[in-house]
Order: structure tokens, then C-alpha cells, then sequence
């Protein structure tokens, strides 16, 4: 079986009818110009929205922050008693470990 590609002017790639058509791995033709990324302009956007935050109050993030923390440790303890008395059904029921 032989398989002819012939190239169009367009520079687009374009398979032999017994493929099935234009192939799907050939670059499309972009009707819009490339854009230059401009650091200058993302830096000034940037320090635009970053004056549109709304930042926490320090009361805000230090209530937020003993609330993880006190979640964290609670979630610990749970886990540690999870674990203890799995372990201790283990160590009943097959007679192994400490």
C-alpha cells in the first residue's frame, strides 16, 4: 500500500484521500498575528490587581490560622486512637506484635 502527501502552498499538510482527508497532525493556518509577551505591561497588571485584593485583617488570618491548627491537632489525636485500637484488634485476634 502506498500513501501519498502532497504539500499545499498554504504550508498546511494534506494526506491522500485512501487516509481519510487532511491529516490531524497538520498545523492550521492562524488568521491572528503572534503576541509578544511585554514584562513591563504584566508587571503593571500585575500591581493593578494586587491593589484590588481584599487582604485579611491580622486578627482575620490569626483566628483562621489557630482554627487550622487546632483542626490539625484534633484530626492527630483522632488518628492516633484510630490506630491504637486497630492495632490492639490485630494483636487480639492474630496474636502478632508488641
Amino acid at each position: 500500500m502506498t500513501v501519498s502527501v502532497t504539500t499545499p502552498r498554504n504550508g498546511s499538510q494534506q494526506s491522500s484521500p485512501s487516509k481519510g482527508g487532511p491529516s490531524k497532525d497538520a498545523p492550521k493556518p492562524s488568521s491572528k498575528p503572534a503576541v509578544r509577551f511585554n514584562l513591563v505591561q504584566y508587571l503593571k497588571d500585575v500591581r493593578a490587581e494586587a491593589t484590588r485584593v481584599t487582604w485579611p485583617t491580622r486578627r482575620n488570618t490569626l483566628v483562621t490560622t489557630g482554627a487550622v491548627l487546632a483542626m490539625a491537632a484534633l484530626t492527630s489525636v483522632f488518628f492516633f486512637v484510630v490506630d491504637q485500637v486497630i492495632g490492639l484488634g490485630v494483636r487480639e485476634l492474630f496474636g502478632v506484635g508488641g
